[in-house]
């Protein structure tokens, strides 16, 4: 941000210019961690005797100040004045006298908004991860209530084999859970800190980074200072993480409207987050699911947006990196609404059991149940295949299910098919139990998933 007007550039600048130089109304979010940097980078000048302690004293109060005022309303910014950085320290001088002036010493406003940017995202990401685990405790609390309501899976949304309601919604908690990794891993690398790399060279005075970014909270100073103030890659990985988060909630979301469809009819949303149509007096419309789509595009915009604009910048700064605030307010706003929502949606919507359970009898849910039972007869699986495809045909024909194929078709198809356990597979509830594998279906694997999920999730704080 070296395009501050000075004795370089007395001349006051064109209408038009000072529109798309000023930042404020934007860069204003950033408020609290500006004057939380200024607070530590006081202290870094005290400690390198730059100020003396009353100088110190006096900047601290000042900066106070200012934040009381913006935080009662009562500070007014001034968008001649550029960005959240040269509103606050005009501010301060006017408050704290000319040692207000001192303030931005050794350090210039590239650092100053890197720090700010880290310091806002570390916070941001912080409280999204805990809106996420308050979506998973949702989703478990749901999956131990629903353990016994079966439902049918689905591969090319047509079903495919019996499961039950837990073990779906379990699939949704296992991409969270690895949402919440992503989320965590981005914060991490962006807990370093930038002040104290100054424009682009770092600074003469003796500073001690360690110290201020010990201050701050951060793990450590960044080690380069042409790359603290040049990029931002740490949004760029926040948007990413972040705009994965939104395409897993655009899924359930659209899991949502489906199943809350009269030709599906598995649940009913509470009220609370439906609508109704301004013609129809009938409808009642899951739209808080699509406004979940909705926003998904808003992240996945996000994200391009913070790549392309620095994917043809070479170092350091440069000034196109004023417009990455937008884009990753937007994703993180987005993804905490649509998360909120989709936690209230869930905690309160019906599942309507008998239709998922009902849903099992059609399609011919346990075709690969019978397949595998020949298997266990001697066939091999490629012909087993093939045999009960073509029993499959037939029940189609005779508009029936394969349990209701008669005798004679199945004996002509295997011998084996006419034993009373080949009729048994073909139980939807007992498909279910059968599959016992590490991951499956069944009640007992589901309720251990669940037990593991929630140790996971509590112990993950």
């Amino acid at each position: 941000m070296t395009g501050a007007r000075g004795g370089r550039l007395p001349t006051a600048i064109d209408e038009a210019m000072q529109k798309i130089n000023a930042s404020v109304h934007i860069d204003s979010m950033l408020w609290r961690e500006d004057i939380q940097g200024s607070v530590a980078h006081t202290a870094g000048l005290l400690r390198a005797g730059v100020i003396t302690a009353d100088e110190a004293k006096g900047i601290v109060a000042g900066l106070s100040q200012v934040a009381s005022e913006i935080d009662s309303g009562k500070f007014v910014w001034d968008a001649a004045k550029e960005d959240v950085h040269m509103n606050i320290e005009a501010r301060l001088v006017e408050i704290a006298g000319a040692v207000g002036g001192k303030l931005h010493t050794g350090r210039s406003r590239n650092d100053q908004i890197a720090t700010d940017l880290r310091l806002w995202i570390r916070s941001k990401l912080d409280a999204i991860v805990a809106i996420l685990d308050k979506f998973a405790l949702v989703l478990l609390e749901r999956s131990e209530s629903e353990i016994d309501t079966l439902m049918p899976s689905y591969t090319h949304l047509q079903r495919a084999q019996p499961s039950r309601l837990s073990h779906h919604l379990m699939a949704w908690q296992e991409m969270l859970w690895r949402d919440r990794g992503r989320l965590v891993d981005a914060r991490r690398r962006a807990n370093e800190s930038p002040l104290g790399s100054g424009a682009v060279a770092g600074s003469s005075f003796p500073l001690d980074r360690e110290a201020v970014a010990k201050d701050l909270g951060f793990d450590s100073p960044m080690r380069n200072s042409l790359d603290a103030t040049a990029s931002r890659d740490f949004l760029m990985e926040s948007a990413s993480a972040l705009a994965i988060l939104a395409i897993h909630l655009s899924r359930i979301g659209e899991e949502i409207v489906l199943w809350c469809s009269q030709e599906f009819g598995y649940m009913v949303l509470s009220d609370s987050f439906s609508t109704s149509s301004s013609m129809m007096p009938q409808k009642k419309n899951p739209d808080v699911a699509e406004l979940v789509r909705g926003r998904s595009a808003l992240c996945i915009g996000s994200l391009t947006s913070l790549l392309i604009l620095e994917k043809g910048l070479c170092l350091g700064y440069g000034r196109d990196l004023q417009e990455d605030k937008r884009p990753i307010l937007d994703a993180v706003e987005s993804v905490s609404v649509s998360l909120l929502a989709l936690t209230g949606a869930l905690a309160t919507a019906e599942f309507r059991r008998e239709k998922l359970q009902a849903a099992l009898e059609g399609g011919h849910i346990c075709a690969t149940d019978l397949a595998e039972y020949l298997v266990v007869n001697g066939v091999p699986f490629r012909e087993a295949h093939h045999l009960v495809g073509g029993l499959v045909r037939q029940a189609e024909r005779l508009n029936c299910t394969l349990r209701d194929l008669p005798r004679d078709i199945l004996e002509a198809a295997h011998p084996a098919l006419i034993a009373a356990e080949a009729i048994d597979v073909l139980d939807p509830t007992k498909s279910v139990e059968r599959r016992q594998i590490f991951g499956g279906p069944a009640k007992v694997r589901v309720l251990e998933s669940i037990s593991n999920a929630k140790v996971r999730w509590s112990g993950s704080g």
